[in-house]
């Protein structure tokens, strides 16, 4: 219980950090997006580039890159620039995945120790049937089949809500 209780506590710090910090706007902001846009319909690039290179959201890093690119082959096909940019932002969801990898694991790890304890109640209770005391059997029996259905709940409770906040970040 005690490794499962650390995981608990580990997940939620998790769920909290990954709800205040995994915004939107960190991807896209509002006032990014809306001064991108008035640089594109100027066709000004050059703006475009500085003013995405200020900016911290996903879809700057990507503007950036495919302009970045642009600029330094200006004879670049439009196909070109666009694999650039879909490598930019596949290697950008791939570090925003590998921050909620951890919600993940420790989801899979929870009820893994959980069926352990589970394991453990029920060969303690089929021990207590092997012994030779017959008077204390039934509540020493009960007691390992309660710590068996305890560890495997208790891992479920802390496993479901981890997978649960993973598919939602």
């Amino acid at each position: 219980m005690h490794p499962l209780a650390g995981l608990s506590v580990a997940a939620v710090m998790l769920a909290v950090v990954y709800f205040f910090s995994l915004r939107r706007s960190g991807v896209a902001s509002g006032r990014y997006m809306q001064t991108a846009d008035a640089l594109i319909r100027k066709k000004d690039w050059l703006g475009l580039l500085a003013v995405s290179n200020r900016h911290d959201d996903s879809v700057a890093g990507v503007i950036e890159r495919a302009l970045a690119f642009l600029t330094e082959n200006p004879n670049a096909g439009i196909a070109q620039v666009r694999e650039i940019a879909e490598a930019e932002g596949m290697r950008l969801a791939g570090l925003w995945n590998q921050r909620i990898s951890y919600l993940m694991d420790i989801g899979s790890i929870a009820p893994m120790l959980g069926l352990f304890g589970t394991v453990l109640g029920m060969i303690k209770s089929f021990s207590v049937v092997a012994s030779d005391i017959a008077a204390s059997r039934p509540m020493m029996l009960a007691e390992g089949v309660a710590e068996a259905l305890i560890t495997t709940a208790a891992g479920l409770l802390v496993g479901i809500p981890a997978i649960a906040a993973h598919a939602f970040f």
